[in-house]
């Protein structure tokens, strides 16, 4: 019996990075997977590889949602994973004082929006049955400023605190109904890999990436799924509401050299 056996789960943004990760590991720990995507034939593809079931989502439809509601009205466990960081198209100004609004609404539409609308849709498919786990995935960024992501910072941020208050709302309705959002730092997905490439000197770039992080290394996929597992198991059943990062140390403090 794996952690979650019987439970039936949605991830959005299911098809690459962190998202399929978790899809695969909980997969193998027993839950029945549904891998959201707004990127149809690689959803489709992942889910194949997976072996479990795919549902095209793009996270800023409340139509989509609607479809989601109507194919899967009950599930056990939601994570909100979809996101952007506005840099998907180039480099473009995202500081506070060049950054265009459209392009703030475009970063905040899919994090902010899209989060909030798969909250909603968790707590509806949830509320039958009264338990359930909804899982929010933040950022380290959403902890602290990131002068030149400025929406993408504020889009994080938003989603910790909306986390704060859906699980406080689902408490107060007396459901077992939790909400918790998860902080990765740098995490080593192929969003990285332009930075990095696959030269001599591959090693040099990811230690210049990772040099004020503490433990001196990027995070892994696995590292975030496993705790995406935790918070989707019963082991979990007292935590809502809460914050958890994964940064290396980052957010600790100030890290003193070895002599």
């Amino acid at each position: 019996m794996g952690k979650l056996s019987g439970k039936k789960s949605i991830i959005t943004g299911g098809a690459s990075g962190i998202g399929r990760g978790i899809c695969e590991a909980f997969q193998r720990e027993g839950a029945s997977v549904i891998l959201t995507d707004i990127h149809e034939e690689a959803g489709e593809k992942a889910a194949a590889e997976i072996g479990c079931d795919f549902m095209l989502l793009d996270v800023r439809s409340e139509t989509h949602w609607e479809a989601l509601a109507n194919a899967h009205p009950q599930v056990d466990v939601v994570v909100n994973n979809a996101g952007v960081t506005g840099f998907e198209d180039g480099i473009g100004p995202h500081d506070p004082e060049n950054a265009s609004l459209e392009d703030w609404r475009a970063v905040n539409e899919v994090n902010t929006d899209g989060t909030f609308l798969g909250c909603r849709y968790a707590l509806r498919a949830m509320r039958a049955k009264g338990t359930g786990s909804i899982i929010n995935m933040s950022s380290r960024s959403g902890l602290v400023g990131i002068p030149g992501a400025a929406a993408y910072a504020a889009s994080k941020a938003a989603i910790r605190n909306h986390s704060k208050s859906v699980a406080l709302y689902a408490a107060q309705q007396g459901w077992k109904i939790r909400c918790n959002s998860v902080h990765p730092a740098a995490i080593l997905t192929p969003i990285w890999e332009p930075m990095i490439g696959d030269g001599p000197d591959r090693e040099e770039k990811m230690a210049a990436l990772v040099a004020d992080t503490p433990l001196k290394r990027f995070g892994t996929v696995e590292e975030v799924a496993a705790l995406c597992v935790f918070l989707a198991s019963d082991e979990s059943a007292y935590m809502t509401g809460t914050e958890l990062t994964l940064d290396g140390g980052l957010l600790a403090g100030s890290a003193a050299s070895p002599g």
